[in-house]
């Protein structure tokens, strides 16, 4: 932004300067080029003035010769011809004694009466007839002045408005650049504060007293935001302390007084109690995953390479067990080595999700696959399986809490799914699986984690439970 507000200003002043000082100069120039040929006519002029009586009478002047030295003095070169083309006098010293003009031009001025004026080799050539426009002109007049004099004025002149136009043009760049730091420190005292806010600092507080009154008014509005934000998050926090204990503790003794009745208990009381000490585990691992949907949910990544084919690896070596007693088969395809950026233990927690609810789709004797390939710039982990899927409906809410198509299941495994997915910066999206069942897809960043999200730092939510896990 700082320097767009420099780089605007200048094309303004640039601009503005353009069309004041370049007319300017040409004015000034066009009447400095006048000034000069209306003074060599007028000194043409008085010459010719002066050699009137000795073209008239054929006598020498002693006026006339002075004028020639006072010409020759001030750098002029001046030459007087009878109507006849003979030169009667000329300045001292000159050794040209051929007519510096085409007598053509002579020929003219004498028939008009009118002066000549041309320009050659830096010199401005000046041809004016002597004697009156009435009894008709007797002789003519050529000067021949210097140019050089002029040329400098007008480079001194040039020189002069471009030297203003570059002071105005480094004025404007100083008041730019001081006006785009003071604009700019402003937002980038913001940006981090937001950058910090976002990285888990909920304390961080923006500056607001220097800036302009905008940027003042939206330092304060973020001030609000993050004290409220800060109060939603510590009260979140201190709510699921408080669930966890609350809850948790009670649960347990309720099983473990289940556990002391059924040991005392007939066939058909056992039964019952067997049924409430499932439903009891169930309502455990709904807490759980409640639990943990909320730490995802709050969770701010600091990315870190993650080899996703050795993770995959892994995590399938720790479910086979389960799949074999379920009578599952469980496979993996990892074609070479894939990479990708993200929180430090989220794709275990990702893998283990998906694979605990491919396992109980899967039918006995069913297959589930989990696969991971390079797409591009991202990293693919695609688990499937060939139990009964899901419809449309059921997988446009599937992400949502407790959409679950098992009676047995809390429906929170693949909410913590899309919550650590999306923190990442990455994709969840459910398909069907040819030939019957279901296909997860998660797009996660690759490679190397993105420049913009290194400011975030590890917060708590990394070890999240699994939702529906066996």
């Amino acid at each position: 932004m700082a320097r767009r507000i420099v780089l605007t200003m200048l094309a303004l002043v640039s601009a503005l300067l353009i069309t004041a000082v370049a007319p300017l100069g040409l004015i000034t120039s066009t009447r400095e080029q006048d000034s000069f040929r209306m003074d060599a006519v007028m000194s043409a002029r008085t010459m010719a003035s002066v050699a009137e009586k000795q073209l008239s009478d054929h006598t020498a002047s002693p006026a006339l010769a002075a004028s020639l030295l006072r010409a020759r003095r001030a750098g002029d070169e001046v030459w007087i011809y009878d109507a006849a083309a003979r030169l009667v006098a000329r300045t001292v010293g000159v050794t040209r004694v051929d007519l510096p003009v085409p007598w053509d031009t002579v020929a003219t001025v004498l028939g008009k009466g009118g002066p000549a004026t041309s320009e050659l080799n830096g010199r401005l050539r000046v041809v004016v007839s002597v004697g009156s426009p009435v009894d008709g002109p007797n002789g003519a007049v050529v000067l021949s002045r210097s140019m050089a004099g002029l040329d400098s004025h007008l480079h001194m002149l040039w020189g002069w408005l471009i030297a203003v136009a570059a002071a105005g043009l480094l004025a404007a760049a100083i008041a730019a650049v001081m006006l785009a730091r003071w604009v700019g420190r402003s937002l980038s005292d913001l940006d981090v504060a937001a950058q910090q806010l976002g990285s888990g600092a909920l304390g961080t507080r923006s500056a607001t007293g220097h800036g302009p009154p905008e940027v003042r008014r939206l330092a304060v509005t973020f001030n609000t935001m993050a004290g409220r934000l800060e109060a939603l998050v510590h009260g979140n926090r201190a709510m699921m302390a408080d669930v966890s204990h609350q809850l948790r503790t009670p649960l347990a003794a309720l099983r473990l007084r289940l556990d002391l009745l059924s040991q005392d208990a007939d066939q058909a009381t056992s039964s019952e109690l067997a049924a409430a000490q499932g439903e009891i585990a169930r309502l455990s691992r709904l807490v759980d995953g409640l639990l943990a949907v909320a730490r995802a949910e709050n969770v701010v990544v600091k990315p870190v390479v993650v080899a996703v084919d050795t993770v995959i690896h892994d995590r399938a070596a720790a479910w086979r067990p389960v799949a074999e007693e379920r009578g599952v088969r469980l496979t993996t395809e990892c074609p070479g080595s894939v990479r990708a950026s993200l929180g430090d233990g989220h794709l275990e927690q990702i893998v283990d999700n998906l694979l605990a609810n491919a396992l109980d789709a899967a039918p006995v004797g069913g297959h589930v696959s989990v696969s991971a390939t390079t797409t591009g710039q991202r990293a693919r982990v695609t688990v499937t399986d060939d139990g009964p899927g899901m419809s449309p409906q059921q997988q446009e809410t599937a992400f949502r809490r407790f959409a679950s198509t098992s009676p047995a299941g809390a429906g929170l495994g693949l909410a913590i799914v899309h919550r650590l997915v999306t923190a990442n910066g990455g994709a969840a999206t459910l398909s069907d699986t040819t030939g019957g069942g279901l296909t997860v897809t998660v797009d996660l960043p690759g490679g190397q984690p993105d420049r913009a999200r290194r400011i975030g730092a590890a917060v708590a939510g990394r070890d999240l439970p699994l939702a529906d896990a066996p």
